[in-house]
């Protein structure tokens, strides 16, 4: 059991069931606070307790709504500076602004590197994050950053499902990485889809590099946001002959008509986590199966807490 006198998890208001799943695993009570709205859209925000010398974790998806969960992140994080907390780490399941982690167009923001900056200023001492867009936004943070991965989990039971003649397949080259080591792991082959993103959130599939005829296909991404690149991916790989095609996928954003194109897709089923909550539509949605994370987290905490290497951890 975990010391209770010098270790508190706060949850923000963006996934509160996780961070209960998160304090059951560790056998400790949440901290207390107070969030409350005013009739403008100013977030008021107390700490209930005291904090002095505590090593403090704050839970928040900065996913839908993005901004207000970030502000009261970041509120939350400079409360507990203020409370003279010994050690604050921010505990970002999922990652808002990760895919604005560059430079790619003219006169844009690098969004990922933004956020960053406002976690350090607001009082974080330390990042603790579940697979981030883009690995080396770890570079924009001048204090430590523990980055896990949700393959263990998705690995665990997509290992129990058996499937057969599987090949892994990244949805673009920039997840080769992440397919690879999935497969890796599933001991499958590896085949790439080959697409070109003209604007964002619309992506044309080109082609399809590897043997999937016969095959069932495995894709894996970080997340699913609209759905359009997954669908376009599953057409293209039964149109390339695969048997069947599952997807699995760490954030499930999930946004607009998402999932109702999974629905009438040929997708078997998308494996997510609960980085994100779903939408009561996602949640009874068949093709959908949730996974927690929870354990994983517990883990890394305690790890962290104790000061023990969390390295077994990010594979």
């Amino acid at each position: 059991m975990v010391d209770r006198n010098r270790l508190t998890v706060f949850s923000g208001s963006a996934n509160p069931e996780l961070t209960q799943s998160i304090c059951d695993c560790l056998q400790i009570e949440q901290g207390r606070h107070l969030l409350r709205t005013f009739s403008d859209g100013e977030i008021y925000l107390q700490i209930k307790e005291n904090v002095r010398g505590r090593d403090v974790f704050v839970v928040q998806s900065t996913c839908t709504p993005v901004d207000r969960n970030l502000m009261e992140l970041l509120l939350m994080l400079d409360a507990l500076r203020r409370a003279s907390a010994k050690r604050i780490t921010a505990v970002l399941p999922y990652y808002g602004y990760s895919r604005q982690d560059r430079k790619d167009r003219p006169r844009v923001p690098i969004s990922a590197k933004l956020v960053a900056a406002l976690l350090v200023t607001a009082g974080a001492d330390r990042l603790l994050t579940l697979d981030l867009h883009a690995a080396q936004i770890q570079g924009f943070f001048d204090i430590p950053v523990d980055h896990l991965y949700g393959r263990p989990v998705m690995v665990d039971y997509l290992s129990q499902l058996n499937l057969p003649h599987l090949t892994v397949v990244s949805p673009d080259a920039g997840g080769t990485r992440r397919a690879r080591a999935t497969a890796a792991r599933l001991k499958a082959p590896l085949a790439i889809i080959d697409k070109r993103r003209e604007e964002a959130n619309v992506a044309d599939v080109m082609h399809v590099i590897g043997k999937v005829k016969g095959r069932t296909c495995l894709i894996v991404d970080d997340l699913v946001d609209t759905a359009g690149t997954l669908v376009k991916g599953v057409e293209a790989l039964f149109e390339k002959g695969a048997d069947a095609v599952y997807a699995s996928c760490t954030h499930a954003v999930l946004s607009g008509a998402a999932v109702a194109r999974i629905e009438e897709s040929g997708l078997t089923e998308l494996v997510v986590t609960d980085s994100v909550p779903l939408a009561k539509q996602a949640e009874e949605c068949g093709k959908i199966r949730r996974l927690s994370v929870a354990p994983l987290l517990a883990k890394a905490i305690a790890s962290i807490h104790d000061e023990t290497s969390i390295s077994v951890l990010f594979e």
